[in-house]
């Protein structure tokens, strides 16, 4: 029986390309460079002091043009191409068009759609390091460390934990879509560079209050729905399983911001919209690495749990550690993508579901979280899925702690890593001599404001929470 025209194979079409699969491809590709280019823009460059707005913003615009052209010239393939060792493909370029064209290492699609699916997930990596080091760090230092830190950081992780060649991957640790190359990766690099970097100055560092919350929220609103292609886009194929990725998503996202805000409430009185902004991001990344292998009902589960733990780390544990204090972590990443994605990575491990994982890996019995395995009379295989999962938490953190301070020393041998104080008194003028806005204001309210301040613009939340007759209950 003749086949419909549009379903001939041609040179242009192969007989192996799927072309629903590859349209969702690209469709998700783009959904995700979205979350940085302008997503992250926006909620960088709204979240921080009036005076630091565009170099915050830029610092997310040129990480990801850089990426992007480090990704095709070596790149791609030390993350997913030939194996060179356990953890580290063969340098090579991603240029020419046989490559280019050829079948991709998984999926029915070009070998180019999965080469840009990767690069926006690499080039978000980035980006999210910089909120740790906002309002301070040498811009010609951070256009060294991006190249840097792709390619002796990321890619290792890369190509250990998503290349079917990659040690990890073949032992079995689930990171379903990036806990931990992305978030986890990304919050132990920002806080390891912040401490590096050092600290803003001590005004700044004590109130930083956004200078467009809008703005922000806009940002926060594109990074939530460019979720969708960041999770569902990882099965490679539009399947049942992305569609359950995508509601998973959704749906401890919604339940972690919730939670978030009826903690601010309970202990400040006040329902704060940087926390909502905060708990939204949690909630993101601790289903990360689970979205399609877990039930809705562990979504839940795993929103309310990022929605209270790092609230509880960020809000009471960092605020009394005096370790943690020393470090200058202007966004928060610990707290918001280490903790979170381990968090994630760890309910991975106890909710990982078997016939969904049959579904995302084809393979029968190998992946299955503790509950299942307790329940199924397989508790053997269950702990070892977490003892995987654990393991693959300090691979990373630990991979990420080292490269990030080598990388620091090295490149603080040539560039200072942090702006002088002079530069930080002034700000976007200094470091690119140009203005976010030709308005009064840095952002301050008048100083009869009757609504006082937001929790999250000082240090001490419980001071705000006194000074604005709220009761703050921790012990």
């Amino acid at each position: 029986m003749a086949l419909p025209s549009n379903l001939v194979p041609t040179e242009a079409s192969p007989e192996w390309l799927n072309k629903a699969d590859n349209a969702w491809q690209l469709t998700a590709a783009t959904l995700v460079g979205l979350q940085s280019v302008p997503g992250l823009i926006l909620l960088y460059g709204g979240a921080v002091k009036k005076k630091w707005a565009i170099n915050s913003a830029f610092m997310s615009l040129y990480a990801f043009a850089s990426v992007l052209v480090c990704w095709m010239i070596w790149g791609y393939r030390l993350s997913f191409g030939d194996k060179m060792l356990p953890f580290w493909g063969v340098p090579n370029f991603a240029l020419d068009q046989k490559y280019l064209l050829d079948m991709a290492f998984l999926g029915s699609f070009p070998t180019a759609t999965m080469a840009f699916f990767q690069f926006v997930f690499a080039a978000i990596t980035v980006i999210l390091i910089a909120g740790a080091v906002l309002g301070r760090m040498n811009f010609y230092a951070w256009m060294l460390f991006v190249p840097l830190w792709l390619t002796f950081s990321y890619t290792i992780g890369a190509f250990s934990l998503w290349s079917p060649k990659g040690f990890l991957s073949k032992a079995g640790v689930i990171d379903y879509s990036g806990g931990y190359v992305i978030h986890l990766s990304s919050g132990v690099a920002g806080f390891t560079l912040a401490y590096w970097v050092g600290p803003r100055l001590t005004k700044d560092r004590e109130r930083f209050p956004p200078n467009n919350v809008l703005l922000m929220l806009a940002g926060a609103g594109l990074l939530w729905m460019g979720w969708t292609g960041f999770n569902g886009g990882d099965p490679y194929v539009a399947s049942v399983d992305a569609s359950l990725a995508v509601i998973n998503t959704h749906t401890c996202a919604a339940t972690s911001l919730l939670v978030w805000v009826f903690l601010d409430i309970a202990f400040f009185g006040k329902p704060s919209v940087i926390g909502a902004v905060q708990g939204m991001i949690t909630g993101l990344v601790c289903i990360t690495p689970a979205a399609g292998v877990v039930q809705g009902w562990a979504a839940i589960i795993m929103g309310i749990l990022s929605g209270s733990i790092p609230w509880f780390t960020m809000m009471v544990v960092h605020k009394r550690s005096v370790l943690l204090q020393k470090v200058d972590d202007t966004m928060a990443v610990l707290h918001t993508h280490a903790i979170a994605g381990t968090l994630g990575g760890l309910l991975t491990g106890v909710f990982a579901e078997p016939k969904l994982n049959r579904l995302f890996y084809s393979i029968q019995g190998e992946y299955m979280g503790l509950f299942y395995g307790i329940d199924m009379g397989e508790a053997r295989t269950g702990f070892r899925q977490l003892g995987l999962q654990i393991g693959g938490i300090l691979f990373i953190a630990l991979l990420n702690i080292i490269t990030t301070s080598i990388i620091c020393l090295v490149i603080q041998l040539f560039i200072p890593l942090r702006m002088s104080d002079e530069d930080m008194e002034i700000g976007d003028e200094a470091a690119h001599g140009e203005v976010a806005y030709a308005i009064w204001g840095d952002g301050e309210k008048m100083e009869n404001s009757r609504y006082g301040t937001s929790v999250y613009d000082v240090e001490d939340p419980r001071k705000a929470a006194t000074s604005s007759g709220g009761q703050l209950e921790m012990t």
